[in-house]
């Protein structure tokens, strides 16, 4: 457990996290490993946990009828992925596949949203944690954007 312990401490996302709310992080997080290639999560499954990349790459990915699957980022060690298990219908809006091998903690969205539900704080401190994830990867978008389209206008 310490292990575990130490291991969620150490991440980006969870930095400065009360210690008891962290006690809560680790009894929904499983260390998981995936395989260079491995799909992950295919858009329209089930959103029941996301990921705290320790080591590693994974794309997020969108498929197209006309282009196939189209690259919408690549998330790698000390970030986060994964926020559709917080928000109905807790549903994968993305296929997403590891580039490399990959090394994570898994946290099991349904424990966190039921142990939010009983401890406000906790469900205040996913909220703000997340919020700040969303505005970073739209500004990412943004500049993506403006990359691609922005050179023919």
């Amino acid at each position: 457990m310490q292990k575990s312990k130490n291991n969620l401490a150490e991440h980006p996302f969870l930095e400065g996290l009360d210690p008891d709310l962290l006690e809560v992080f680790v009894s929904c997080a499983t260390h998981v490993h995936y395989d260079s290639g491995q799909m992950i999560y295919q858009e329209g499954d089930e959103a029941n946990q996301f990921l705290l990349i320790r080591d590693g790459k994974v794309a997020v990915e969108l498929f197209s009828l006309e282009r196939g699957s189209l690259l919408i980022q690549t998330v790698g060690s000390g970030e986060v992925l994964g926020w559709s298990w917080l928000f109905p219908p807790y549903r994968r809006r993305f296929d997403v596949r590891a580039v490399e091998a990959t090394e994570a903690i898994a946290l099991d969205g349904v424990c966190l949203r039921e142990k939010a539900e009983a401890d406000h704080r906790l469900g205040y401190e996913l909220l703000k944690r997340f919020s700040k994830v969303v505005v970073e990867r739209l500004q990412a978008m943004r500049l993506q954007l403006l990359d691609i389209y922005g050179k023919h206008s």
